[in-house]
């Protein structure tokens, strides 16, 4: 993931307090032979199964903005933007083995509150749509066929996370396990709000 980081400095002149801010290098050159440091300051290859995890759960991210980007309904982007930020929360506790973050920062922890959540909005949206009988060919509208491609990286996220050792918080798998589920919905709203029909197997 990225990271971008401001240095404040404090100047007093005639008694007031300036704050200068000045922005921190997006390179640091500590990556350059092939290793990243976990959140507890270990350091690891670029190719551990911990780092591949958070990455496939950043390019979901990614994936969710590009969805924004097309401008969807207000209601969906509204939600889609607050799945951007569970999924920082997500790579953040997936970058913190130890759990040392998550009993400092509340926006990093996901917790059955919010599976509760996704599954709450699965029931909601599906009211939606006409039943499903039958397979259906992704596609459709651009930002239906973007949140189908979304839907195939959560589920590969979830087989990277499911394959970590030691185990990770099963919070987490239910998490990413419900989020695809509610992606296959959504692309089918965005279809059928555009008067896309489905293509069926």
């Amino acid at each position: 993931m990225v990271r971008r980081a401001a240095v404040r400095r404090r100047r007093r002149f005639a008694g007031i307090c300036i704050i200068r801010r000045t922005a921190v290098k997006l390179y640091t050159r500590t990556g350059d032979s092939g290793q990243t440091s976990l959140f507890d300051n270990r350091r690891v290859s670029k190719a551990d199964p911990r780092v591949d995890a958070y990455g496939e759960v950043d390019e979901l991210n990614a994936w969710l903005g590009h969805v924004r980007a097309l401008r969807v309904d207000s209601d969906l982007d509204a939600i889609l933007h607050q799945l951007q930020r569970d999924l920082f929360a997500m790579g953040a506790q997936l970058a913190d083995p130890a759990d040392r973050l998550a009993a400092r920062v509340s926006k990093a922890v996901i917790a059955d509150a919010d599976v509760d959540r996704l599954e709450r909005l699965i029931d909601e949206m599906d009211k939606e749509l006409p039943p499903l009988t039958r397979f259906v060919l992704a596609g459709g509208s651009p930002a239906g066929a973007a949140l189908h491609v979304a839907r195939t990286v959560c589920r590969r996220a979830e087989r990277r996370i499911v394959a970590l050792m030691p185990p990770v918080d099963a919070v987490l798998l239910r998490y990413m396990n419900r989020l695809s589920d509610l992606l296959f919905v959504f692309g089918r709203v965005v279809n059928h709000r555009s008067g896309i029909p489905e293509t069926e197997w």
